[in-house]
């Protein structure tokens, strides 16, 4: 059996990819058949295919056959709670890394010697 924390270094892997990244963001609002996700990935067919494997392997979205369209889903809303928890992660990274930018470009504004008047 392998350890809890093994198996979840396995699935963060298999989401560490970009294109996995925004396939799973965009089944989020819903199952989208194969060729719509193409379009909204903007990557060769065959890419996609192997990032839409993986994911499939991995038990993280599944797929189904409506005539001669391939259209995914997620496996479950857990997965769609994961990529919201990591939007709102980052989001408050990046705003307090702006607050910290911001900080210091005052900082720098301080130090500048302040012009009192032209010289003509």
């Amino acid at each position: 059996m392998v350890p809890l924390y093994q198996a979840k270094a396995e699935f963060f892997r298999t989401l560490g990819h970009p294109v996995r990244i925004r396939v799973l963001e965009l089944l989020g609002d819903g199952p989208k058949p194969v060729r719509d996700l193409l379009s909204d990935v903007d990557i060769e067919a065959s890419s996609l295919s192997q990032q839409l494997a993986v994911l499939r392997r991995a038990g993280i979205v599944t797929s189904s056959r409506d005539g001669n369209t391939v259209v995914y889903a997620l496996a479950g809303p857990d997965v769609a709670d994961l990529m919201r928890a990591a939007r709102r992660f980052l989001t408050g990274l990046l705003a307090s890394q702006s607050d910290l930018l911001d900080a210091l470009r005052d900082e720098d504004r301080s130090d500048q010697p302040a012009v009192t008047g032209a010289v003509v």
